[in-house]
């Protein structure tokens, strides 16, 4: 049976955090709202991370009775919400997300932040055709609805879209059920911790250090 190449990338699809954005102050104002050290919660982060639960259990492990809902809507009535600005970019997001569009690739930022967080990283004016978040969509990862929603903006075959991020549960596993391709960032406690893990490694169909390393990707 001959074997034929796998068609060409016609638009990558970037998860949002420890993809494009550092968590860093994200978990620094989580910590001191609830008033821990940052390097506490930061640790608590890192064992979740391990044992492949949700990044929220390090708050609920803070306050075990914690409504993550109730806490999001205090904090934003506090003054104290959510934040997101240029400082919070890795340093390859733009250049990286440029030389797509330069190559003709649609990219598109879809991850699982809320609405507010969709409407800070449209102020960025990032070079992306769209940006959109699981609360607009009203969808999460790892739902499949949310991949196939990914597709209908992607407007490209499953096997010419691209899905690029972090977390092997959220993003890299239910992107390959999916259909589509997966590229996996060695990035953040995620990628890092789970760079090297089997089921990952057969699973995404790039392991990248750098989003800069797309652009050859799309046209190889």
């Amino acid at each position: 049976m001959p074997i034929y190449p796998a068609p060409m990338i016609h638009a990558v699809v970037f998860d949002v955090g420890e993809t494009i954005t550092r968590d860093d102050r994200y978990w620094a104002s989580w910590a001191d709202w609830l008033g821990v050290p940052r390097h506490t919660l930061s640790a608590l982060v890192g064992a979740v991370v391990t044992h492949g639960r949700d990044n929220a259990d390090a708050v609920r492990l803070v306050k075990p009775d914690v409504d993550i809902a109730a806490e999001y809507e205090a904090r934003e009535a506090a003054g104290r919400g959510e934040s997101i600005d240029e400082t919070d970019l890795y340093d390859d997001v733009r250049p990286a997300l440029a030389a797509l569009r330069q190559q003709g690739v649609r990219v598109i930022i879809a991850g699982n932040q809320t609405v507010r967080a969709g409407a800070l990283l449209r102020g960025l004016n990032l070079p992306a055709d769209l940006v959109v978040t699981s609360g607009e969509w009203g969808v999460a990862k790892p739902d499949p609805a949310f991949f196939h929603r990914v597709l209908e903006v992607a407007q490209a075959e499953p096997q010419a879209t691209l899905y690029v991020g972090d977390h092997p549960a959220n993003d890299i596993h239910p992107a390959k059920a999916a259909g589509l391709r997966a590229a996996h960032i060695r990035r953040g406690p995620w990628g890092h911790y789970w760079a090297d893990d089997p089921q990952v490694r057969a699973a995404a169909d790039w392991q990248i250090d750098s989003l800069t390393e797309l652009p050859a990707i799309v046209v190889d």
